[in-house]
């Protein structure tokens, strides 16, 4: 049975809000942004008045409409702001006191990186999404989205002390009998 959007926006506001602000927050890297974000995928996803199969999809729709707004926010501020931005981060000196004992905030860390990069990275691992539904969804080629996610995991290693390779994929063999090994 399909769910009206009326009743997705209310399930969604009362009982998803705090995960949809959570990934919000890991690309805007404040609250406040993030609040305004979530605000203006909630209103972009529910304002067609569409219906959804179920609550799941109506949250997944907003999700991605919450990467959307936030890719879309990048491509139209103005070349002074983004300059401004580029020389704030490369004069930006890490605070010696948050790598106590190495251990550094994964959100933080996510803050460190450009903020396109920090979509690839975050849709890829953290909703999981094919290189081609990130590159759908950010509106980039898959190259881009490739290559913006092997620099961002490239970044956070550094940044994290950790030795992840973003160019490794789960392999399963198959041995002559057709079953995994």
């Amino acid at each position: 049975m399909a769910m009206r959007w009326d009743d997705a926006l209310a399930v969604l506001a009362a009982e998803r809000y705090p995960r949809l602000l959570g990934r919000a927050m890991l690309l805007t890297g404040d609250r406040e942004s993030a609040e305004d974000l979530v605000q203006e995928a909630l209103i972009a996803t529910l304002r067609r008045r569409r219906n959804f199969d179920s609550l799941a999809q109506a949250e997944q729709y907003v999700r991605r409409a919450i990467a959307t707004r936030f890719v879309d926010g990048l491509r139209s501020a103005s070349a002074s702001r983004r300059r401004e931005e580029r020389a704030f981060e490369e004069a930006a000196v890490p605070d010696p006191a948050s790598d106590v004992g190495g251990a550094i905030d994964l959100a933080a860390a996510l803050h460190s990186l450009p903020p396109r990069t920090r979509a690839c990275v975050t849709l890829r691992y953290l909703e999981d999404m094919s290189v081609r539904e990130t590159a759908d969804a950010l509106r980039l080629s898959e190259g881009a989205v490739k290559r913006y996610v092997h620099d961002g995991v490239r970044a956070l290693n550094a940044r994290l002390g950790t030795t992840d390779d973003a160019d490794a994929s789960p392999t399963v063999s198959v041995d002559a009998k057709g079953g995994a090994r």
